[in-house]
């Protein structure tokens, strides 16, 4: 089985923006992740968020579970703070030079449901690791990331591997790599054109979905001229300007 991308070779997934995405994506790019009312007030208006509709979905982001609120500042929950991290290391994956070893994890619990199979296809999925045949995922041993042993322990084993197959076909049967590429390069294309800030915020939304299905695999198994570093560049000079006009 191969990694999911978030959307086809060369096509750009631009969806409409909302209040709610529009408040999730400023606190998951802005750490710490909180701001009073009056901030993000300011800062949602030139995505189109009038005052009275940010408070709207404050208030049901709230009750939700998404924002935990103090007074008038509003913070990201545990579970959201999860997924800022998870966007971190998407964003600056953290790599190092590569050995040839692979990361083996091998599924050893059985009858579970449909709910428990896909949480745990799932968890697999965002630690960059693919599926070879069912209940056999793996990964190239580059990435410097905490992988939740305890967690996986009571459904899974994980090992050390040199697959017999060539390296680099292997990777290329794991992850749909052009099609990966041609969705960043039409990414990075669209950025280029898009002036309005909503339309940039918008691209940029779809950028950070984008590399949350980077398989960061070391360079010697990737395409060439592969558009990696440049969509993360371009998204952290973005965040960077963000960040300074809600410091401002």
């Amino acid at each position: 089985m191969r990694m999911n991308v978030s959307e086809p070779s060369g096509e750009v997934d631009l969806r409409p923006l909302s209040a709610r995405s529009v408040v999730l994506s400023l606190l998951l790019g802005t750490h710490p992740p909180e701001l009073p009312v009056r901030d993000l007030v300011r800062v949602v208006e030139p995505f189109g968020v009038g005052g009275s509709t940010l408070r709207a979905a404050l208030s049901r982001m709230v009750n939700a579970g998404d924002l935990r609120r103090t007074n008038s500042v509003y913070r990201l929950s545990d579970r959201l703070l999860a997924r800022q991290r998870r966007q971190d290391e998407a964003v600056d994956a953290r790599t190092r030079a590569w050995d040839g070893d692979w990361e083996m994890v091998v599924i050893t619990a059985t009858g579970r449901g449909p709910a428990e199979r896909a949480d745990l296809r799932a968890r697999l999925t965002a630690l960059r690791l693919a599926e070879l045949r069912e209940g056999v995922w793996l990964r190239p041993a580059n990435l410097i990331r905490r992988v939740p042993e305890e967690e996986l322990a009571p459904v899974a084993q994980s090992y050390t591997a040199r697959p017999d197959r060539p390296a680099r076909e292997l990777a290329a049967a794991l992850w749909p790599l052009d099609a990966w590429a041609a969705t960043a390069r039409a990414l990075l294309a669209h950025l280029a054109e898009a002036d309005l800030p909503a339309d940039r915020f918008t691209a940029f939304a779809a950028v950070v979905r984008h590399l949350l299905a980077d398989p960061v695999l070391p360079p010697e198994l990737l395409p060439a001229d592969w558009p990696g570093a440049p969509l993360r560049t371009a998204y952290a000079r973005y965040q960077r300007e963000v960040t300074g006009a809600v410091t401002r």
